[in-house]
């Protein structure tokens, strides 16, 4: 199995609902996000999958979610913004952009860290 790694950055505020404590008032991150990639086959120039077409996977979301409250952006108008689902989304959504990757690699999972301490890891 070969795996490959990016990490990007982020920054954007939120609340979460139905929270007690801190975080149920507004408040904001410098988010930094961590999407593996892996598969069995790597491509013909022995490329799993090109770090540029994962960057490009990869802005397509996270440059929505950069500099916005999250608080008023689908799905999070509904869905608590935590970092789990945020984690969920940024996963489903890169596994949409790169469904045309001829190698077969899938994400295999999503990192998200709040702080330099804390994270929230999805993988299916």
């Amino acid at each position: 199995m070969f795996e490959v790694t990016i990490e990007e950055t982020f920054a954007a505020g939120h609340a979460l609902r139905n929270y007690r404590g801190k975080c149920e008032n507004v408040h904001g991150h410098n988010y930094r996000c961590q999407v593996m990639l892996q598969g069995e086959q790597l491509d013909p120039i022995g490329l799993l999958v090109d770090f540029v077409e994962i960057k490009k996977a990869v802005h397509a979301v996270l440059d929505r979610l950069d500099h916005v409250w999250l608080n008023d952006l689908p799905p999070f108008d509904v869905l608590n913004p935590s970092a789990e689902n945020m984690a969920k989304y940024i996963y489903d959504e890169v596994s949409q952009g790169l469904k045309t990757n001829p190698s077969g690699a899938r994400v295999g999972y999503v990192r998200l860290w709040e702080t330099d301490t804390a994270s929230a890891t999805y993988r299916p």
